[in-house]
């Protein structure tokens, strides 16, 4: 008897219902956030470019701290490297959530969009030494384009008014995750600098007693914040970006609940500290980083110089270029079905939206290039990359916004009211 064939996997199909769920209970505080993360950015922007910018430029570099420890810093420094972490912390257990329960649990959902991501670094960075290199420029920023900021590019869709259909967003968290998690591993390996080993063992320690603090069940914010501060401290010390020991604490939480819980250790952290990060901490870093003199000798640095430049086509054409081609390559190498319901031209949407880089892009930037001139060069480069990001994904995305809509409306009826969409009853999809 011949052997049933075998059902292609869906590739952007309906999610299953608790996945959605998480989703868009991740996706709704990102929203909300990128919308401050805007109004920051356009602030920054509007105060560096007025006759009040020598006051922006004295608050961005008063310094404060605790000088006996070693953190005596300037307000633009606490926001990279200490409310950062908050943001990186957040990110943290999105990308445990990711490894442990959502799309990158098994091989079989995560190749596609694993392959996407890498794709969608590797080419803006070759792209970007391609660039510099024909240019004569300097290599060290080879990494600024490589992220994408989700809470901007949310903010894009907001903005717009569009529904994207869950499935679509959360290949876009997907991508924004693992990018992240490659810019972590840039920040850590490439961007250190005079290591202090018995600083970074106290950090380890730190995390070691963590681990034990999850393992053995003990709660209480009274033995975690210390600890967190303690672990930042010395990694700061350690000579490595103190936003590490954030990603590093978000790993480590507990993400599976016990029974009789209502929530996992990283379910709660993340409830507290995500409407902290978007909109808090990533604002408030955006609002003292993205504060760049607009003129037309600036402008004109970002379309001469090759390391700006680099990063503007790292951004617009690399990012694209890598994450549609690397999509397409995947799902033919897998022998993924595309939603009926969707087209190549939605994939490509979302490609030229992830070239939407900003908050990582700014702290990459920063850390690459310690020459304030050059480093407002490529702040200037991140901004107009991103903004062309955002331009050319408002149009594709408007093109289709009209099957977005249907596809949203039908994802989330829910004619009888028991709080199920009717699509998941009559899928079958609601599986836990």
């Amino acid at each position: 008897m011949a052997a049933a064939p075998r059902t292609r996997p869906a590739f952007l199909g309906i999610l299953p219902l608790p996945e959605r769920n998480a989703v868009v209970r991740a996706l709704r505080t990102e929203t909300a956030g990128g919308l401050v993360l805007l109004a920051a950015t356009v602030v920054a922007l509007v105060w560096a470019n007025t006759p009040w910018s020598g006051a922006y430029e004295r608050i961005r570099d008063f310094r404060f701290g605790l000088p006996a420890l070693g953190l005596d810093l300037s307000v633009g420094h606490w926001t990279s490297d200490g409310l950062l972490t908050v943001f990186f912390l957040v990110a943290g257990v999105e990308l445990k959530r990711e490894l442990v329960l959502g799309a990158l649990r098994t091989p079989a959902t995560a190749v596609l969009p694993v392959i996407a991501a890498l794709c969608g670094m590797i080419v803006p960075v070759a792209l970007y030494a391609a660039t510099v290199t024909a240019g004569g420029g300097s290599l060290r920023g080879w990494a600024v384009p490589m992220a994408t900021d989700i809470a901007f590019a949310l903010a894009v869709l907001a903005v717009l008014g569009t529904h994207l259909p869950s499935a679509l967003r959360a290949f876009l968290l997907t991508l924004a995750v693992v990018d992240d998690l490659g810019a972590i591993l840039v920040v850590a390996l490439f961007f250190t600098g005079g290591l202090n080993p018995a600083a970074l063992g106290g950090a380890a320690a730190c995390l070691v007693l963590l681990h034990l603090l999850q393992r053995f069940r003990v709660r209480g914010w009274w033995w975690y914040v210390p600890l967190g501060l303690v672990a930042w401290a010395l990694t700061y010390h350690g000579g490595v970006h103190a936003t590490v020991a954030g990603v590093a604490f978000g790993l480590i939480l507990r993400t599976t609940r016990d029974e009789g819980e209502s929530a996992s250790p990283a379910e709660r952290a993340s409830h507290l500290l995500h409407p902290l990060s978007a909109g808090v901490a990533v604002p408030l870093f955006a609002l003292f980083a993205a504060g760049v003199g607009i003129s037309a000798a600036a402008l004109e640095a970002v379309f001469t110089r090759p390391e700006p430049l680099g990063v503007v086509l790292g951004l617009v054409v690399g990012k694209t270029l890598g994450i549609f081609a690397g999509t397409y390559l995947a799902v033919r190498f897998t022998r993924a079905r595309l939603n009926p319901e969707l087209a190549w031209a939605d994939v490509l949407a979302l490609a030229v939206l992830a070239g939407i880089g900003f908050t990582v892009a700014l702290l990459i930037g920063e850390l690459a290039f310690p020459d304030p001139a050059a480093a407002e060069h490529v702040k200037a480069a991140v901004l107009t990359g991103s903004l062309t990001a955002a331009l050319l994904a408002a149009l594709l995305v408007r093109r289709r916004n009209g099957v977005y809509r249907r596809l949203y409306e039908e994802e989330t009826r829910d004619e009888d009211r028991d709080g199920v969409p009717d699509a998941y009853q009559r899928t079958g999809a609601a599986e836990s």
